[in-house]
């Protein structure tokens, strides 16, 4: 699986999305954002930290990043994106997913682990998990807020879009969970064809033992065995 790593102005979990890669047995490669061709990729990952200084607001300029027409394209034709923190802020911005990533209700960045749950395993990004499995992954934003209009919101939920959730521990979710004041705890969702992943936690901070926590690696191990059929996987559940 040959992986495109996209790198903006301001771009700083670019590295980790590479290494992410190449641990799960990828092949990646760094595409710089006034490039046109995506080359040769099979998927592209969008990383996290501050495009363009997150000037005028987060992804609103990298959105209009020469590289963005290609990855519009990829993603049409059924490509598979993912998008991670500023990634999937940038994702937005495009039009690639519904919604927006407000700032946080806090008013304050947020830089901490945190607990989500795994809401749908019959994706290509999310294969290697166990549905309700619950997971452990740094966050590390200001905007990460998620917000979609209650007709967009509804259905998200209704057509199982939702992948990842806000949890505690123990994986219920709730209020106090939710570190950001995300509708309905969302951390990560998808489109409606599935071959597009936007989410707000890292799971780039999380796929080595020395990292404090693994429960991102298979993300990426999904990514880079996924079927060339988007919406391959399966639907396991935890006991």
């Amino acid at each position: 699986m040959r992986v495109a790593v996209i790198t903006f102005p301001g771009s700083n979990c670019d590295q980790d999305c590479y290494r992410s890669v190449e641990v799960a047995g990828g092949t990646p490669s760094y595409v710089w954002h006034r490039e046109t061709s995506l080359g040769d990729a099979d998927a592209v990952i969008v990383p996290g930290g501050f495009a363009h200084g997150d000037y005028l607001r987060p992804g609103a300029i990298a959105r209009f990043s020469p590289i963005m027409d290609a990855v519009i394209a990829f993603g049409r034709d059924g490509g598979l994106v993912v998008g991670i923190c500023n990634g999937f802020q940038v994702l937005c911005e495009a039009g690639m997913l519904p919604g927006a990533l407000l700032r946080n209700r806090s008013l304050r960045f947020q830089s901490h682990d945190c607990h989500l749950r795994v809401e749908r395993t019959g994706t290509p990004f999310t294969a290697d998990y166990l549905r309700g499995q619950v997971l452990r992954m740094p966050l590390s934003h200001a905007d990460g807020n998620y917000y979609a209009d209650p007709e967009t919101l509804a259905g998200l939920e209704a057509e199982g879009r939702v992948v990842f959730r806000y949890s505690d521990d123990r994986g219920d979710v709730t209020q106090p969970a939710n570190p950001n004041g995300s509708l309905n705890n969302i951390a990560g969702i998808v489109n409606a064809r599935g071959n597009i992943l936007g989410m707000m936690p890292h799971p780039d901070r999380a796929f080595e033992a020395a990292l404090g926590s693994v429960d991102g690696l298979p993300l990426f191990r999904s990514l880079v065995g996924a079927n060339v059929a988007v919406g391959a996987g399966n639907t396991r559940e935890v006991a």
